[in-house]
């Protein structure tokens, strides 16, 4: 066992960006990109979002804005580890409008966006082939048409200590200039602190060799 531990030792010092990749992509800000075949009209809207309710409110608002389209079909992913996910047809053939949306998330390497695309139906039917490029394409032209970013994945901890460790504590957060918030300096302190993933193993081996010091995890951003 202890040759596991010594092995993952190295691993992660040779290797950290393999155990510790602390960046994701999405959108900076609302994006559109439309899509014309044969009479119908693709309207993409991409939204960045971080959570399930900023998505149902998006969706409710174009419901309203485009209430006589014949469909509303989306795809949205969320998390820095993109464990939250959902497409939807809203009505078209299986796998013929959320999955090329959702198809469009993934080959740009995306989360926390949604993407809705709007169908103005114009009397032609396209088929399988035809929706799928269709919704695809116009997909495609919202996030072209919108700016990626890279944002940086932050840990949140809340650290408890007794007012006479406060420079030793204080000389951790100046070293890794780390972000500082709800603080409460008086015999018994606490403060709580971002910091970037792939430091949140030093600075918690550094604070946790302080005396009485008790240090929680709260979670990730």
């Amino acid at each position: 066992m202890r040759g596991f531990f010594l092995s993952l030792k190295l691993i992660q010092e040779y290797f950290p960006a393999m155990l510790f990749e602390d960046t994701y992509k999405t959108i900076a800000s609302p994006s559109e990109g439309v899509f014309k075949d044969r009479g119908s009209k693709f309207i993409a809207k991409a939204f960045p979002v971080k959570t399930e309710d900023e998505v149902k409110n998006h969706l409710e608002t174009l419901h309203k804005a485009y209430y006589d389209a014949r469909h509303h079909c989306y795809a949205y992913q969320l998390g820095f580890d993109k464990s939250t996910y959902r497409i939807n047809d809203d009505g078209e053939p299986s796998g013929t409008a959320g999955k090329p949306i959702f198809g469009q998330i993934n080959s740009h390497d995306l989360t926390n966006i949604l993407i809705v695309v709007i169908r103005y139906f114009g009397g032609t039917k396209l088929g399988v082939s035809g929706l799928i490029n269709a919704y695809r394409t116009a997909s495609k032209e919202a996030i072209s048409n919108g700016e990626m970013i890279t944002n940086i994945i932050r840990d949140i901890y809340r650290i408890e200590f007794q007012y006479t460790e406060m420079n030793e504590v204080m000389k951790v957060m100046k070293t890794f200039n780390l972000d500082q918030c709800n603080q409460i300096f008086e015999t018994n302190c606490r403060l709580d602190f971002e910091v970037r993933k792939s430091e949140s193993n030093q600075v918690y081996e550094k604070l946790n060799i302080i005396k009485s010091l008790n240090i929680n995890f709260l979670k990730s951003v």
